[in-house]
């Protein structure tokens, strides 16, 4: 009855409808690295530059991330929404991503053109930071800061379903066909934007901010900065050893991966509910505890069945407790900076992996465990350095 009690504060309409611009974000991420590489063999760049527009990419979203989220919150104090942002953002981005194959179909590849192709793709990734922050910042209003972590299991959850399909989707989506492909993409993150919109109110401006001017929280924000990047740089390589694991004893089976990601979505619910009982921040060290413990005996033991129940549970609790807890480290009016911080974070981890790692699969378990652990073992200080965001 307690749960229940708690999960009535949160406004289950919006969470749900931002869950789905989550799903739509990570579809549409899902079709571009899908074509990416055949869409520049088309254009006649060599496939290896794949890899250095996502380095870039990345790059460059560390500075617009946390840009964009503070120049909503600065929008809201204004006119009281941040969707100026997430509008222009989202019709931005879906444009874009139509334009894409649609340049690839319909240009010819000379040399004043091929600059084209190269100049759209990383023109739509900046475009897709643009409204990112602003509507994870939405999140703040849908629910009290308790219940936080429990609305954003929903936005986990929904994230987490699309994106386990990475390992087979590929097949699939290479046959709808670029322009199809992409057009798909393209309307459901403006579908899903627009209705968003539908279901929210014009906040009132100013009233509930501050009136004096408050100073930037940098300590705070270079502990959200730290913990987005070692959550970043330990995902993927927890994410790389339990692949090699699986694929081992299991080879062939593509379909492994995605049972594995889909498991962790799902875990997200009872992860947030548990964050909500003892607190984001005791949850988040549980899980880092026993994502560790469990890889370890997973690596240099042998694959057990209930360890890799475990790790699975343990690494939901990490990853659905960043956001609440990069807004409760923070105070109005700085909660869409301290969102941008994050994912800003993240993107740094990808970009510098990228760059190092042209190979990741060449990467050991042992090593990859290494690695993990040294960076959830950094996120854990982060966590302590916060203090008790309970």
């Amino acid at each position: 009855m307690n749960g229940l009690k708690l999960s009535s504060n949160i406004l289950w309409v919006r969470v749900w409808v931002l869950a789905g611009l989550q799903a739509a974000i990570t579809l549409c991420w899902l079709v571009y690295h899908a074509y990416l590489p055949q869409l520049l063999v088309q254009f006649g760049f060599p496939p290896s530059l794949a890899v250095s527009l996502l380095v870039i990419e990345n790059a460059l979203s560390v500075i617009l991330e946390p840009l964009m989220g503070g120049l909503s919150e600065q929008n809201q104090r204004w006119v009281g929404s941040r969707f100026l942002f997430i509008s222009a953002g989202v019709i931005l981005s879906a444009t874009l991503l139509i334009a894409i194959p649609c340049i690839v179909t319909f240009v010819e590849p000379k040399s004043v053109w091929r600059s084209l192709l190269p100049i759209t793709l990383v023109a739509w990734a900046l475009a897709m930071t643009i409204f990112r922050s602003p509507a994870m910042a939405l999140l703040n209003k849908y629910s009290t800061p308790a219940e936080l972590p429990l609305a954003f299991s929903v936005v986990t959850l929904a994230g987490g379903i699309v994106g386990a399909f990475r390992p087979i989707a590929n097949k699939f989506i290479l046959s709808l066909g670029s322009i199809f492909a992409f057009l798909i993409a393209s309307l459901v993150l403006l579908a899903t934007a627009y209705v968003l919109r539908l279901v929210n109110y014009q906040d009132p401006p100013v009233d509930e901010y501050p009136k004096k001017t408050v100073s930037l929280p940098w300590f705070k924000l270079s502990l959200i900065l730290t913990t987005g990047f070692s959550v970043g740089w330990g995902s993927r390589l927890l994410m790389g050893v339990l692949s090699q694991i699986l694929l081992t004893q299991f080879p062939g089976n593509d379909w492994l991966m995605v049972w594995v990601g889909l498991a962790i979505a799902i875990a997200s619910l009872p992860a947030g509910w548990l964050s909500v009982k003892i607190g984001d921040r005791q949850a988040m060290l549980l899980g880092i505890g026993i994502t560790l413990i469990s890889l370890l005996v997973m690596v240099f033991v042998s694959l057990q069945v209930p360890f890799l129940c475990l790790l699975i549970f343990g690494f939901s609790l990490i990853i659905n407790g960043t956001i609440p807890f990069a807004f409760k480290l923070v105070s109005r009016p700085w909660e869409g900076l301290a969102i941008g911080t994050y994912f800003g974070g993240f993107a740094l981890a990808m970009s510098i992996f990228g760059a190092i790692f042209l190979q990741p699969q060449a990467i050991t378990p042992i090593a990859g465990t290494l690695g993990a652990t040294l960076a959830f073992l950094l996120t854990g200080g982060c966590i302590f350095a916060g203090g008790n965001t309970k």
